[in-house]
């Protein structure tokens, strides 16, 4: 099997990945690099005992892995056991032991012969050392992918890892595990995951019960490499963090190995880890030569690490220069990383912070001036702090977020107040660091305040999760202050719209119920409105189409007559409620209605945005609505017109800001194109259609829950039109991807996508048909059928004519595979569907039960039912001639086809 190389020159060297993708920014650096997971390396007591907390760095597995053989057991299950590909979320606050699992099971998965591969994150801080990584999967039994700080990537970032062509070789078994903290990311990297088809599980890492074992197992392999002999220490402290339980045990046996006492508490063991940093910055300085940068200058490139990470030389060396040390900067880096070598040495990068993490954040407490600690805090972190938050607000953020959590000092003296005088740097520090912001107790609401006025008002693929989980606090502590009617329908209703951003739909849709049933204790319709038209939004994102209608029309119906009474005030609020309420009416199959509702939002947004141009985007969204909507009515020229216009508004929006307004741009394209193939101009309407499914494909890729039903919806489409441009074989691929992108959906929500996944089906079934493939076109057309029943039988109304369609393919396709008596059967259904629905609507489907009833003719002429079949077909001319001015192109053939079938049987019967 061949494999195939992907090199990019950059800072004048190449690097590669051979039998993988390479995704780069615009400049050629890696957004995140791949390399074979190494087992840990080897390290002498000597140099471990110079810097105790080296031992506690989970990457030179100093103590052996100890009680957590359950988790273990369970992970083999997940790696042997389910679909070619799954991905696990673990997360558990830091110092629990998530590396150290992971990292005994990639050694015992890699023993079983497969490929076990790392990622780590790369944007400016990271560089790959010259040459390729050999990640090729010929000859393993699978593919282990670890990503530690899974919950610290952008998802976009993470999305295009996770579709990495290593991960998708067919027939190779593939596992994907994800390390974390908090799990306030996982609802989105999950809903990201339903494109590629991955199962899906997550698992919080509990604390350890057997607290004695792990301390004895800690105190046991210190205490080898201190070369004393095993004897039993102290009873275990009594701490519930692994990480914390480690520190107790170093410390009592690097005390006792060096005649002193340990200090009795946590926050004593890390002044003591602390200060033995300090005596070796000491100690290689009083050697003096190499590594001798005095103490001082050390302690204000260790606090740097500590808040920046690894970085490339140059940006280090910009960075120590501006810490005031005094002394050239490559020497201090130089020392810094004979103190502190690089996890990766061939990478070129230097600064590599303390390890662990939480070492790390507790030398930033204790170093920063305000606590009481026995631990000198230095006069200059303050500003160090304040200068390095800005360009590293990523990991400064995060880092002094962790830290106040245990020191109450660090939130209000020094990560507080440069929040406040720039909030924005909470955004820019990304969504982990607006979660771990959202969990300090002692952070000001004013201050969550501030950050949350930041947020954009829409959705932010990179943000929502963090966003969600600071609005959730905000809102708590609101309410927690009034929690009055109208404070509970406010904040529950910003609340609901941040949880749905999100990904978390069941939330939300709680959130939205508190805001409805606190609005309906105030006298005050705009707000109880408002509270309702989100509330349809939840439930329509929940699979409730039925209820989403009904609290739509509760809401037009309540704004209704104050709009009539004042417009200036109420009309925009009525207006949206309108487009909502549309596209609602038009999904419980009720179109005129539908139509009548979009052409009033139309008409009252086009007055708004004639009086004030910032109801422009109003209009233009109610246009693009009311074109599909006319489309449903076959009034296509009507329909041109109404789209075209509304892109042309948008794309005057759009000259300041494209993205925020392509979704909406591409969308019009989806409705343009049908508009055009209904008016004859296949050639505009296929390249219309294609542009729009290239860019729904590029939306879906950086957003899979916002943008995989209008891709799907858009690749349908576009089957339909190359089917009709003759393109028959790519028409069907395309409409076999729209079936598998609704399949995905269908998995996650069922109740919100059963009847999308049926109609598509239904044109496979179609298409598979004129291909020749009649097995294959039945079981798809008796799929659609079994999703559809059940919904019939819940709310007949809006899913009659999807199932009657549904049913009538699957009539065919029984007769196509010769068995006639059921699809005899089917046919006779399929006809009383088809009537129930004309009585309900006679323009929309009186033409649909002619098509019905002729093919139901022609089973019974077939069978030599005559008689039967000629009154079948006599009413089927009746129908097509009432309302064959519906489709004129199509009535005209068929008509002449049932009177040329009329005629036949007619002849016999003489």
């Amino acid at each position: 099997m061949s494999t195939e190389q992907h090199v990019t020159a950059h800072a004048g060297f190449a690097y590669g990945v051979i039998g993988a993708d390479l995704h780069v920014f615009g400049d050629g650096s890696p957004v995140y690099l791949l390399h074979d997971w190494r087992p840990a390396p080897a390290a002498g007591p000597d140099w471990l005992r110079e810097l105790p907390s080296r031992m506690l760095n989970a990457r030179f597995e100093v103590v052996p892995f100890t009680g957590r053989e359950a988790e273990l057991a369970e992970l083999r299950a997940w790696r042997d056991e389910g679909p070619r590909l799954a991905v696990r979320w673990t997360h558990a606050p830091g110092g629990q032991g998530k590396t150290r699992l992971a990292a005994r099971f990639a050694e015992e998965t890699q023993g079983a012969g497969w490929r076990v591969i790392t990622a780590v994150h790369g944007p400016g801080s990271v560089q790959p050392p010259p040459g390729s990584e050999d990640v090729t999967v010929d000859g393993h039994a699978g593919v282990l992918l670890v990503v530690d700080y899974a919950d610290r990537w952008p998802l976009t970032h993470l999305t295009w890892l996770l579709r990495n062509a290593v991960l998708h070789r067919p027939g190779v078994r593939t596992r994907v595990l994800l390390l974390a903290r908090t799990a306030d990311a996982w609802p989105a990297v999950r809903s990201a995951l339903r494109n590629i088809e991955a199962a899906t599980s997550s698992r919080l890492l509990a604390e350890l019960p057997d607290t004695a074992m792990m301390y004895g197992a800690a105190r046991a392999a210190f205490a080898e490499r201190y070369g004393l002999p095993p004897a039993p220490g102290p009873p275990p402290p009594p701490y519930g963090l692994t990480l914390a339980l480690h520190m107790a045990a170093l410390v009592d046996v690097d005390a006792t190995a060096s005649g002193r006492h340990p200090p009795p508490d946590l926050a004593g063991l890390t002044v003591y880890l602390l200060d033995r940093e300090h005596l070796h910055w000491a100690t290689l300085h009083a050697r003096g030569g190499p590594h001798a940068t005095p103490p001082p200058a050390m302690n204000r490139a260790v606090f740097a690490a500590a808040l920046t990470g690894t970085l490339d030389r140059p940006t280090a060396s910009a960075v120590v220069a501006g810490l005031g040390t005094g002394h050239p900067p490559g020497r201090v880096l130089d020392d810094h990383a004979y103190c502190y070598p690089a996890a990766e040495p061939g990478r070129g990068t230097v600064l590599e912070p303390l390890y662990p993490d939480r070492l790390a954040e507790d030398f930033l407490a204790l170093t920063l001036p305000g606590h009481d600690a026995d631990y000198p805090a230095m006069a200059w972190a303050p500003e160090v702090t304040a200068r390095l938050l800005g360009p590293h607000a990523g990991r400064a953020v995060t880092f002094l977020a962790a830290a106040a959590q245990r020191w109450p000092h660090v939130g209000p003296r020094h990560l507080y107040p440069p929040l406040a005088h720039a909030p924005r740097l909470a955004l820019a520090a990304g969504s982990a660091a607006l979660s771990a912001l959202a969990a300090l107790d002692d952070i000001p609401l004013a201050l969550l305040a501030a950050i949350e006025d930041e947020f954009p008002a829409g959705g932010h693929v990179e943000l929502n999760a963090g966003m969600a989980a600071l609005t959730r606090r905000v809102v708590a502590e609101l309410l927690a202050r009034d929690g009055g009617p109208r404070a509970r329908a406010a904040g529950y209703h910003h609340l609901s719209t941040r949880l749905l951003n999100a990904g978390l739909d069941d939330e939300a849709l709680d959130a939205a119920r508190r805001s409805v049933d606190a609005a309906r204790e105030l006298d005050d319709v705009p707000e109880l409105a408002a509270s309702l038209g989100r509330l349809g939004d939840c439930l329509t994102h929940n699979g409730r189409p039925s209820e989403a209608l009904r609290a739509t029309e509760e809401a037009a119906a309540l704004l209704r007559p104050l709009t009539e009474a004042a417009p200036a005030r109420h009309e925009p609020q009525y207006a949206g409620l309108l487009t909502d309420l549309a596209r609602r009416l038009a999904a419980a199959g009720r179109h005129r209605e539908a139509l009548v509702a979009s052409e009033s939002a139309t008409a009252r947004w086009r007055r708004l945005a004639a009086a004030d141009p910032s109801h422009t985007e109003g209009l233009a969204a109610a246009l693009q609505a009311l074109g599909g909507h006319l489309n449903d009515h076959r009034r296509w020229d009507e329909g041109l017109a109404a789209t075209r216009e509304s892109a042309s508004l948008r794309l005057a929006l759009a000259e300041g800001n494209m993205a925020a307004h392509e979704p909406h741009l591409v969308s019009g394209l989806v409705t343009l194109a049908a508009s055009l193939a209904a008016l004859g101009e296949q050639e505009m309407s296929l390249k219309a259609a294609r542009q729009a499914v290239e860019s729904l494909r590029a939306l879906a890729r950086t957003d899979p829950a916002a943008h995989e039903p209008g891709l799907a919806a858009a690749l349908m489409d576009l089957g339909a039109t190359l089917n009709e441009a003759g393109l028959h074989a790519e028409a069907l691929d395309t409409t076999a991807e729209s079936v598998a992108v609704r399949r995905r959906l269908h998995r996650t929500n069922p109740g919100a996508h059963a009847r999308d996944l049926a109609s598509v089906l239904s044109n496979l079934s179609h298409l598979l048909l004129e291909a020749g493939r009649p097995d294959e076109a039945l079981a798809a057309a008796g799929e659609g059928v079994q999703l559809l029943d059940p919904l019939h039988t819940d709310t007949p109304g809006i899913h009659r004519a999807d199932l009657a369609k549904c049913v009538s393919l699957h009539a065919v396709c029984l007769v196509a595979t010769g068995r006639h008596k059921a699809g005899l059967v089917m046919a006779v259904r399929a006809v009383r569907l088809y009537e129930a629905a004309w009585q309900a609507d006679p323009e929309r489907h009186g033409f649909d039960l002619a098509r019905v009833l002729r093919h139901l003719g022609l089973l019974l002429a077939d069978s030599g039912h005559d008689a039967e079949a000629l009154g079948a077909w006599e009413n089927a001319l009746a129908l097509a001639e009432a309302y064959g001015h519906v489709i004129p192109p199509a009535c005209a053939g068929f008509t002449a086809e049932l009177r040329g079938d009329l005629d036949a049987v007619r002849a016999r019967a003489r």
